[in-house]
């Protein structure tokens, strides 16, 4: 599989380069934006994987993230940075980074890291290879075309990305169950440990931008006091305001 390294300090790109080809991975390296897009854009075979420094000439990491997205909704981004505070990380997971790890690293862990990314885009491209052509869930007025990752409320049609997508999968799935941060975390980020639940009340945010009428007051998405959440597909009229709490961080 092909891995994209964008890094402008040349030994740790260098560093890099070899490591993962003594691993049995292609590897292209860019040290800015433009050049990283450009060789994405073009690179035959596909790139299934990039590794993306934050502090970048010319654009930041965090552009290069949210262009990528905008190319390829489920390529595996994996932020290696020396940017350490929880806020450079809410950053990176809401442009779409699925991990993020900081330097100096320890490199068996960012193999591992990597060869866990990879295993899931192996799996990814074999289940969309099969997948039937309709994968497509709908309750109240959204439909959601989880084939297209692609989200429509009325005459309204968000893209997903692959996590918005996973975490939406999920609370399908559970439809009525009360969800804590931690189960979230434990079963959505799987491969993500250092996910903040700050992080995972912006992307129920996002989605709930996306699904309900009010985002301010919210019918399908519920925020559970001191708990988590827990979505309901078709509402009830009425809802307990004395049980749940509808703002991301007032639970």
């Amino acid at each position: 599989m092909r891995i994209l390294v964008v890094e402008d300090e040349e030994a740790i790109a260098k560093g890099l380069r070899f490591n993962f080809e003594r691993e049995g991975y292609q590897v292209n390296v860019a040290g800015d934006g433009p050049t990283a897009l450009e060789i994405y854009e073009s690179a035959q075979p596909p790139i299934d994987l990039v590794v993306l420094d934050l502090m970048l000439p010319q654009m930041s990491g965090y552009e290069i993230c949210r262009a990528l997205r905008r190319l390829d909704l489920d390529i595996p981004v994996l932020a290696l940075t020396a940017r350490t505070l929880s806020e450079d990380k809410i950053q990176a997971f809401d442009c779409g980074v699925d991990q993020y790890m900081t330097k100096p690293f320890s490199l068996p862990e960012l193999l591992s890291r990597v060869r866990n990314l990879l295993d899931k885009r192996r799996r990814h491209l074999d289940r969309r290879s099969v997948r039937p052509t309709e994968d497509v869930t709908r309750f109240s007025d959204v439909v959601v075309d989880f084939g297209r990752f692609e989200l429509r409320h009325k005459e309204e049609v968000h893209a997903l990305t692959t996590r918005e997508q996973e975490l939406l999968r999920y609370f399908l799935e559970h439809d009525g169950v009360v969800l804590s941060r931690a189960r979230l975390q434990s079963e959505v980020w799987r491969d993500a440990a250092d996910i903040s639940s700050r992080s995972i009340d912006n992307f129920v945010m996002r989605l709930r931008r996306m699904i309900e009428d009010d985002p301010s007051s919210p019918k399908h998405l519920l925020s559970i006091r001191g708990t988590g959440y827990r979505f309901v597909s078709e509402p009830a009229d009425s809802t307990s305001s004395s049980e749940e709490s509808n703002e991301p961080g007032k639970t």
